[in-house]
């Protein structure tokens, strides 16, 4: 609720109670997860409680001054003046520099009186007692230069709760088809609040915000389709990231961690601090360990916490999306989208519209779609052609592995493979997972070794999901290095020893 004065005091915003965490297999006498999956270790409890107010009780229209080290330690939570857009307006932004310049003279008067040995009285008392409490005698020095300001998003994470119900079971299938926790389907509240096209200022985009250099490890990003844009097929991507991440860092605090600060980074972390998250985030000063990095697994945490309770969070109610309902199709040829179109009988602008991850050239038509790549279908399409004569030799293959079917999935796509048999005979629809691999691949056997042919446009992860194998295992076959991502046209690849 707001309230009517323009700001509220330290005192006030610190009332908020600290709610327990669901889903837990340890929790103590606070309420907190201490053991299990996702534990919540004693450092990083304000962190947590600080994006909890983030996401469900500050709205677009207030702004936090806080300590960003400290998170519980909350200065002022202020109504900004004007109308709530989109952005900061300028009279907003004098204002938010006038309340952070307010605090920092505060601090730095407070940090003199304490070095010079002077006794703090009043409200200096007060907020040197808050700085202690959260950080020790030490926290009260250079907490002048670390005032930032943090705006509400509680219509915003609202908004992605209602997107969430389009895509949640279809994440946490993806997650559970891998084996991994089903709960890292709550990854893009923190990531985008579940816009599809998002795009962050220094090159993340999509729902799951991948780089481009990562992108192109995990899934196709060129200059026909950038899959970073499909959210099922970065989820994907995002389940094989974190399955590596995990492998490597055995934590899974540290996985998530560096989903935001890169597997390396947190290898650096762990061989300092081990697998201790709470003392990570407290210590650990590694050169681009800043303010994100420090904040990704609470803001995980939280997000995990509003978006499972959203009937606490938001008692005026959350209207979900209707869960997905468009058929997966993979390509097995190369053709150019308007052929697509044509044979389901389709606008390519309708087909372009299910299609975001289609770059202009795959979206007009200039440019063949590539083999194995991704086509979304309307719901019901198969079926509508299915006895229809082909205009063409149709190429579409099986789905992704990791995006097994539901029981209900399972038997739709067998009426589907059913109706396929009075198809004309080089019409094909999605079929089985055992539908043999792609013949457009060239693989050549010598003796007990299998070689594959690497042919245009082909990236390692899909070379590597042809033949079921990680890209991990792919790169030691080929005494390729851990980081190396790159194959051309005509290379030989062993896929088989």
């Amino acid at each position: 609720m707001r309230t009517s004065a323009r700001f509220r005091l330290l005192a006030i915003a610190l009332l908020i109670p600290l709610l327990p965490l669901t889903g837990c297999s340890g929790i103590d006498e606070r309420g907190w997860e201490t053991t299990g999956t996702f534990p919540v270790p004693r450092e990083i409890e304000g962190n947590v409680a600080f994006w909890r107010n983030v996401y469900a009780e500050w709205s677009r229209g207030q702004v936090a001054i806080h300590d960003n080290e400290h998170m519980g330690v909350i200065y002022e939570v202020a109504d900004l003046p004007g109308p709530t857009l989109a952005g900061y307006t300028a009279e907003q932004k004098r204002f938010i520099r006038s309340r952070k310049a307010h605090y920092k003279n505060r601090l730095e008067s407070l940090e003199s009186k304490v070095r010079s040995g002077r006794s703090p009285s009043g409200r200096d008392e007060e907020l040197l007692e808050k700085l202690v409490d959260a950080g020790g005698k030490r926290a009260l020095y250079g907490a002048a230069d670390r005032v930032r300001s943090q705006r509400g998003l509680r219509e915003r994470f609202h908004r992605g709760l209602e997107i969430s119900g389009r895509y949640d079971a279809k994440f946490r299938e993806i997650f559970r088809a891998k084996g991994l926790p089903e709960d890292l389907a709550y990854l893009p509240h923190v990531e985008s609040s579940f816009q599809a096209h998002a795009r962050s200022s220094v090159g993340a985009a999509g729902m799951w915000q991948f780089m481009r250099a990562t992108g192109k490890i995990y899934m196709t990003v060129d200059s026909t389709i950038d899959e970073r844009l499909d959210p099922v097929i970065a989820a994907e991507g995002a389940a094989r990231y974190l399955d590596d991440a995990y492998r490597k860092l055995h934590s899974w605090p540290l996985a998530v961690t560096s989903y935001n600060h890169g597997q390396g980074g947190m290898m650096k972390a762990k061989a300092i601090y081990g697998d201790d998250i709470g003392t990570i985030v407290r210590h650990y000063k590694g050169p681009y360990f800043k303010f994100a990095s420090r904040n990704f697994y609470a803001e995980f945490i939280a997000a995990r916490e509003v978006a499972s309770n959203p009937k606490r969070y938001f008692p005026e109610g959350v209207r979900y999306e209707a869960p997905l309902s468009e058929e997966r199709l993979v390509l097995r040829h190369s053709v150019p989208a308007t052929r697509v179109a044509s044979h389901y009988g389709l606008s390519t602008y309708r087909l372009a519209d299910l299609n975001r991850h289609w770059r202009r050239p795959a979206r007009e038509g200039r440019a063949n779609l590539p083999v194995g790549s991704t086509v979304w279908l309307p719901d019901g399409a198969l079926a509508s052609v299915a006895g229809a004569p082909a205009p063409m030799p149709v190429m579409l293959a099986k789905a992704a592995p990791e995006a097994k079917p539901t029981a209900k999935a399972t038997t739709t796509d067998r009426s589907k493979v059913a109706k396929a048999g009075a198809m004309p005979r080089k019409v094909e629809v999605a079929k089985a997972e055992s539908e043999p691999r792609p013949a457009s691949k060239k693989t050549a056997s010598t003796g007990s070794t299998k070689v594959h042919v690497v042919k245009p446009k082909e990236t390692l992860y899909r070379v590597a999901t042809y033949y079921e194998l990680s890209v991990d295992e792919l790169r030691r076959l080929n005494r390729m290095g851990p980081n190396d991502t790159k194959i051309r046209p005509g290379q030989r690849l062993r896929v088989r020893s």
